[in-house]
């Protein structure tokens, strides 16, 4: 494996990082989470994706209580460093409604006449 570099990651002023999941078979967007740095530690530790939990302010293993884990394929920062795109194989559904995305909403428009032909 690679080595990732925590040092070069540009935490915010709360100690944290936008981490998108995408799905890795399908290229969907899965979630947008947070990780500090330990949370990241343990997910380059494990290979599954671990969160910082805003509302909880605790980590968050995803899976460890659902069984729904993510496990990683691929992660990578952007060009910034201040973002964490993580590519997973995942086991049921990403979101803890019980969805396969966190954006399985109603809250959505499309734009047709955008789109290619």
């Amino acid at each position: 494996m690679e080595k990732f570099d925590i040092d070069k990651v540009k935490f915010d002023d709360r100690g944290l990082v936008p981490c998108i999941v995408q799905d890795y078979k399908t290229g969907r967007v899965l979630t947008l989470a947070y990780m500090n740095r330990e949370s990241l530690a343990i997910t380059l530790e494990r290979g599954l994706t671990c969160f910082w939990s805003r509302s909880r302010k605790e980590l968050w293993l995803k899976g460890e209580t659902s069984g729904n884990y993510q496990h990683i394929v691929s992660l990578e920062a952007d060009c910034d460093a201040d973002a964490i795109l993580v590519r997973v194989i995942k086991e049921g559904p990403a979101c803890h409604l019980g969805t396969d995305s966190c954006f399985d909403t109603e809250l959505r428009c499309e734009f047709p006449e955008n789109r290619p032909e």
